[in-house]
Parts: C-alpha cells; structure tokens; sequence
C-alpha cells in the first residue's frame, strides 16, 4: 500500500446531494455510500405545529456522503463540497477526514489502493 488513503464524511442537507453528487463526479469521485440520517448541530432543531400543539423537532433530516480516496486529492474534495453546500447559514453541513489503514476489497482480496479501483475480475 504505497499512496495514503483517505475517508470524507460530508454531512448536509438532503436537498443539496444532487449538485453535490454532480460536482464530485467533475473532479473524479466515482464511488461514494450515502445514508439518510438523523441529527441536530448548532441549529438545535426547530418548533412545528401538529394538530394544534408546538413540537420540538430536535433531530433534523440530513444525508450522510462517506468517500474514501487516494488518487483525486482530499484538498480538492472538501473544496469542491463547501463551495456546493456554503449558504453561510446554520445547516449547511460538517466535513469529517479520516486516515484509512486499509480497503479490501471482498471479491478479489485487492487491498489499498487497487480495491478502489474498478476492474473487470
């Protein structure tokens, strides 16, 4: 395993994951696992009205973006993501990076940097 590799969590709204997805996709990000999650940041949640009563929603609707890479370097990543999801407004998400030790591939025992790769096996 001779290039570093790296784990992106990117959380944020679900609303902005299709230009986020189309962005990454521009600079090379080809595979990525995304979960709808729930979670509640500065923003603390919000107040609706539900059959006349006030209630706290606490724990808000985001979408969770996991992306390990090694060749399109992380700078350019967490670039690309703030410059899609910047509103300057509480909500607009968190970047979590990660050292990896290892990827390896199930099918085929590829590890490192050759499990992220596409092959035809």
């Amino acid at each position: 395993m001779d290039k570093k590799l790296t784990k992106i969590d990117i959380i944020t709204s679900p609303s902005k994951f299709e230009d986020l997805k189309e962005e990454l996709s521009k600079i090379g990000i080809a595979g990525m696992t995304v979960s709808n999650v729930l979670g509640c940041g500065m923003q603390k949640g919000h107040k609706e009205f539900y059959r006349g009563r006030t209630v706290d929603i606490n724990l808000l609707q985001k979408i969770k973006i996991e992306i390990v890479v090694c060749e399109v370097p992380v700078e350019t990543v967490v670039e690309t993501a703030k410059k899609v999801l910047h509103t300057g407004n509480f909500g607009d998400g968190k970047i979590f990076i990660y050292d990896v030790a290892n990827v390896i591939r199930i099918s085929n025992g590829a590890e490192g940097r050759d499990a992220l790769q596409y092959n035809e096996d």
